[in-house]
């Protein structure tokens, strides 16, 4: 297992493999930290329930944005050009819970309900990490993240406690963004989680951090008077 611990100044003498999957965090994590924003911005922000919550999604937009230009810059110090995900369409983003355009409220609550938890998920790999940069700018990152996350889901609740209508449509994005949050782990057996843990550039298999997230977001859901979806049903990654 490789325990060093990487700076800017020591990229050059990494090993290339190192330096490709670092390249490639960087990468899927900015092209996450940017896909969000495309998600809901174009319906939602002039559409939300109430001029506060319309503040609400204008600063979450705001501090992803900022999270992709962290993650950007870091791309661009090793020499990895990601300005492409700010310029394609939804379709083409690499993980497949972003190709796609949210339209309604409920959707965006339980977007930061169960698939900013995922990201958080995500960012917490990084924490105590190889490369010092990513270590550190997720320290800054995970705080806001974890506020997205705590609106997401007083919000999911909120609007499931108004029964009836309210409550079924809340139940259909939670099996909607259920399964998408769950393939956003990535396949139990990939051969590159293996070696993203051997250099130190995430702390878990796929495989335990999907099965933490499911204990986590399990009895939150129930706690919102919701059913759990069947984890295997619809699932791409297994």
């Amino acid at each position: 297992m490789f325990e060093e611990k990487v700076d800017l100044k020591d990229i050059d003498q990494q090993d290339p493999e190192y330096r490709d999957l670092l390249s490639r965090v960087l990468t899927i994590q900015s092209d996450c930290e940017i896909g969000g924003p495309h998600l809901y911005v174009e319906h939602i922000l002039g559409h939300a329930p109430t001029k506060g919550y319309e503040f609400v999604v204008a600063r979450t937009a705001a501090e992803e944005i900022d999270h992709f230009r962290k993650m950007a810059r870091m791309a661009g110090d090793i020499g990895t050009d990601v300005s492409h995900v700010l310029k394609w369409g939804n379709e083409k983003r690499y993980v497949e819970a972003f190709r796609t355009k949210i339209k309604t409220w409920e959707d965006y609550a339980v977007f930061g309900f169960l698939v900013d938890r995922v990201g958080k998920y995500q960012l917490d790999e990084f924490i105590g990490g190889s490369y010092l940069p990513l270590d550190r700018a997720v320290q800054t990152m995970a705080p806001e993240e974890e506020g997205h996350i705590e609106f997401g889901t007083v919000e999911s609740g909120d609007l499931a406690a108004r029964g009836g209508e309210w409550k079924e449509r809340v139940q259909r994005s939670v099996d909607y963004w259920y399964v998408k949050s769950l393939d956003m782990f990535g396949n139990s057996n990939s051969w590159r989680s293996e070696r993203f843990r051997f250099w130190g550039l995430k702390r878990r298999t796929n495989a335990e951090a999907r099965a933490e997230y499911i204990a986590e977001v399990g009895p939150l859901i129930e706690k919102a008077g919701l059913t759990v979806p069947d984890p295997l049903e619809g699932r791409l990654y297994l």
